[in-house]
């Protein structure tokens, strides 16, 4: 099994990631974690080492999840054919999502840093309806239509956390 997802900050991907790997003993890629480089904020790596690296996980894992926001990461893991999760609550449920994160140790040496990005968060992700670039709606919806294998759109939690449920996904 291997699904690939997609979506705005704080629409649940990580989240609903987590649940697929744990349900299914799936590795996990948070994608975060090759678009950066380690222990730096907010310094990009180059974007096609990065894209070697999803192939590599791709590519020596039979069964996986990989979940981000970056639309070229995430097109680079569609070519194992994955199922393709798109998560669009609405902006009201991602930003709720954010003010309620348990802290993520791999992206910020403690709790009370990533407090202080929270605003800057917040207005990230209601700029996601309305900027242009890999990190937008518009890339995720084009990606996602583009996208010929299995996939879904998921707009509420209930249909997220039913499909993780599901021993068929496609």
């Amino acid at each position: 099994m291997r699904i690939a997802l997609i979506g705005n900050s704080g629409s649940g991907k990580s989240t609903l990631a987590r649940q697929f790997a744990s349900a299914r003993a799936l590795p996990m890629l948070d994608l975060d974690t090759v678009a950066w480089e380690p222990g730096k904020i907010a310094v990009a790596r180059d974007p096609e080492a990065a894209a070697r690296d999803v192939q590599g996980f791709c590519g020596t894992n039979e069964s996986w999840v990989v979940e981000g926001c970056y639309a070229s990461l995430v097109r680079a893991a569609l070519a194992y054919s994955p199922l393709l999760l798109f998560l669009e609550p609405g902006v009201e449920a991602c930003l709720a999502n954010c003010r309620s994160r348990p802290w993520e140790p791999h992206k910020y040496a403690s709790q009370q840093m990533q407090d202080q990005h929270l605003e800057f968060l917040l207005a990230w992700v209601r700029e996601y309806y309305s900027r242009a670039g890999e990190l937008s709606l518009a890339a995720h919806q084009e990606l996602f239509d583009e996208y010929r294998g299995p996939k879904h759109k998921l707009t509420t939690r209930v249909a997220a956390s039913e499909l993780v449920a599901r021993p068929d996904l496609t």
